[in-house]
């Protein structure tokens, strides 16, 4: 296998539009997490301190333009690749990352559906590599296309020789 053939470039293939979905839920659900203590004490408290009502103004802004901004950022970012030689992924929104999982590389490959993957029909494809730089993660794939990557990785992980160190 010569370098030149694993140089850095961009993956062909984008991740699931319901990619968009499962992202904006996440966000909606951490800010929540900030903005419903916020709500309870303005509410319950009979003197709020004048600090508090000008936070939670801050952080429904800030919500609301993550949650607007971060999910459609990421499905324009997000691209994946498997070649006979390597996996290829280009991921983040604001630190964006792109990696090459060379298939002699890798140790194993997973699949994994949280609960909002599920009702979406969405799984993560884990590649684990013997890199010091963790494993590749492709997020937001159709379920039955995730189980295709893992089934055609794991065949050619197998067929090709190394021992993955």
């Amino acid at each position: 296998m010569s370098t030149d053939v694993l140089r850095l470039r961009a993956p062909r293939h984008r991740v699931s539009r319901k990619a968009i979905t499962l992202w904006t839920l996440h966000a909606v659900i951490g800010w929540l997490v900030l903005l419903v203590p916020q709500g309870v004490l303005l509410l319950l408290v009979d003197q709020p301190w004048p600090w508090q009502l000008p936070v939670a103004v801050a952080t429904l802004a800030l919500g609301t333009a993550h949650t607007a901004v971060m999910p459609r950022w990421r499905y324009r970012v997000h691209r994946w690749e498997s070649t006979p030689e390597a996996v290829y992924t280009l991921s983040g929104w604001l630190n964006q990352e792109w990696r090459i999982a060379p298939v002699s590389r890798i140790q194993t490959v997973d699949t994994k559906r949280g609960p909002l993957q599920q009702m979406l029909g969405l799984s993560t494809v884990t590649v684990t590599t013997a890199s010091a730089a963790g494993p590749v993660h492709i997020e937001g794939l159709d379920h039955d296309e995730a189980v295709r990557l893992a089934e055609e990785l794991t065949s050619t992980t197998q067929a090709t020789p190394g021992d993955a160190t």
